[in-house]
């Protein structure tokens, strides 16, 4: 879908993910030190709200301004004290204004080759000793998993995201399946899970 359709998307419910962050967001990034966070394609921002809840300073940037303008009500309603920055722009072509600690992208199912653009400059965000985490849904999902998009073209594997790194200076620490229990499904989604970091 283009900014309009997901436009239409968010406008149809009143929280499409919810509020809770992921799941494999929360387990990674648990244990890092907060700094400059950076979350492409936000949606409606449960992960950016997390990772200010945790004192992370975030920009969370989405192409639709219906998700973002409905993030910055919901950090409004969650935050004692709102701190995102939240920013209208497309994650293939965003260009983070500093580096920074963390680059998310969760869920941005694209095309091979409007993925691997997305990914290259979230990992070019990187400070030394940065960390990129990739979590999407994986290919096996269509088939195996439950839920997520039903086209073969933009679902990838933990695989591909480390084919698109190829060439930058990042070490990939984690490149794996995950399984995720799904309610109500007879059995869990099956997701690609990638953690890179640039040395320090």
């Amino acid at each position: 879908m283009d900014a309009s359709g997901w436009d239409e998307r968010y406008r149809a419910s009143e929280l499409v993910w919810g509020v809770a962050p992921n799941r494999w967001v929360e387990r990674e990034v648990a244990k890092l030190r907060p700094g400059n966070a950076l979350d492409l394609a936000c949606g409606e921002g449960r992960n950016a709200i997390w990772l200010a809840r945790q004192s992370w300073r975030v920009t969370a940037v989405d192409f639709s301004a219906v998700a973002v303008s409905k993030g910055k009500q919901l950090e409004a309603r969650e935050l004692e004290k709102p701190s995102i920055a939240w920013v209208v722009a497309d994650a293939t072509s965003f260009t983070a204004p500093e580096p920074v600690d963390l680059a998310l992208l969760c869920y941005l199912q694209l095309p091979a080759g409007e993925r691997r653009a997305a990914v290259r400059h979230a990992a070019r965000a990187l400070r030394p000793g940065g960390v990129l985490l990739v979590v999407a849904h994986g290919s096996r999902n269509l088939t195996e998993g439950a839920g997520g998009p039903q086209h073969p073209s933009v679902l990838y594997t933990a695989g591909d995201v480390a084919g698109d790194l190829a060439g930058l200076d990042l070490t990939v620490e984690k490149a794996e399946e995950a399984l995720r229990p799904v309610d109500g499904a007879p059995r869990p989604a099956i997701d690609a899970l990638l953690r890179a970091s640039r040395a320090a």
